[in-house]
């Protein structure tokens, strides 16, 4: 099977977002705040990471691999949330993710041939959604996409099983990125003023749940899964701006406070997310100086949950039509 990614990739997400973070105009890294800030983090979440069991499918464990890589395949969409009229009080995330447990707790896991011939009248079903509202037919479009792509994926090269997908990566978080780097929905890649900068977000995520589901045995053990580097979305750069860690030129702050959208791709985009992942290493690295074993996976497992506090969420975040997040 051929390959997208090389075995340096974390490395050089990392290389390209410090590059962005140091060219950046639009996001600032506050560097002189790193010091205070990782002190005041409250690491035991970071440190050992869970999985909210009322909102995900941990059942059998075939099952539950099966659970995250679908689940994955449609974690995006930030950006149209805002227009669903999702139900008070719950975010568009876990709003997907307890459709989709519901799914797997009355009919079982979605094979390979349901999910290749999936619809979007379908999954606009599935996940609850109105199809007179245009907004959610164009997601629940997207979202059959997705899912259409892994379903012929597994079907043509691990005979419509996920766990010979998985087991495929040898134990490496970044051969399981590779593999799903094969769908064209997960090339998670900006250019920034002629850089090339890989995110691969979701790619690195399903490792992340997988690790985190399977408590870093069996299919969720993955030699180099410290590699990892922060999930770059729409919520940690966010969490990060409120806490004082970024700076946003003040045009890009007003467009993001009045719900404009911010253009996927656009120099604003990428360094929103570039600046993340690079603050995220600034911090990695102070902690690790005082003697704390973290890694960014742990450290956007605590920031993207204390953005689920009612102080982040009823202030306006980037909102971003992408496939990504």
């Amino acid at each position: 099977m051929s390959r997208f990614i090389h075995r340096g990739l974390f490395e050089e997400i990392r290389h390209a977002c410090r590059r962005v973070a140091q060219r950046s105009i639009y996001v600032t890294v506050d560097f002189e705040q790193i010091p205070r800030y990782a002190s005041s983090l409250p690491l035991e979440q970071a440190l050992h990471p869970q999985i909210d069991p009322a909102c995900h499918y941990l059942g059998q464990d075939r099952d539950t691999l099966a659970f995250f890589l679908i689940l994955d395949a449609v974690n995006f969409g930030s950006g149209y949330f805002a227009e669903l009229g999702l139900p008070s009080g719950r975010s568009g995330y876990f709003t997907m993710a307890e459709a989709l447990t519901r799914r797997f707790q009355h009919q079982g896991p979605c094979s390979a041939a349901f999910l290749s011939r999936l619809t979007t009248g379908e999954c606009l079903e599935l996940f609850g959604q109105d199809p007179r509202n245009p907004a959610a037919v164009e997601l629940m479009g997207l979202f059959a996409a997705s899912l259409n792509d892994l379903g012929r994926y597994l079907r043509d090269h691990f005979c419509g099983d996920p766990v010979a997908l998985v087991e495929e990566a040898e134990g490496r978080a970044a051969g399981l990125v590779d593999l799903l780097a094969a769908m064209p929905m997960y090339r998670d890649e900006a250019d920034y003023r002629g850089l090339r900068v890989p995110f691969y977000k979701r790619a690195q995520l399903t490792v992340a749940d997988l690790a985190i589901a399977f408590a870093g045995r069996t299919w969720g053990c993955f030699a180099d899964l410290p590699d990892l580097t922060l999930f770059a979305d729409n919520l940690v750069p966010h969490v990060l701006r409120y806490d004082g860690l970024l700076n946003y030129q003040e045009d890009l702050a007003a467009a993001i406070d009045a719900g404009t959208l911010i253009s996927a791709g656009s120099p604003e985009e990428v360094e929103l997310r570039a600046c993340a992942v690079h603050a995220v290493e600034l911090l990695t690295e102070e902690l690790r100086r005082r003697g704390h074993d973290v890694t960014a996976m742990g450290l956007d497992q605590l920031l993207w949950n204390r953005g689920q506090q009612l102080s982040y969420r009823r202030r306006p975040r980037h909102r971003t039509k992408t496939v990504f997040y």
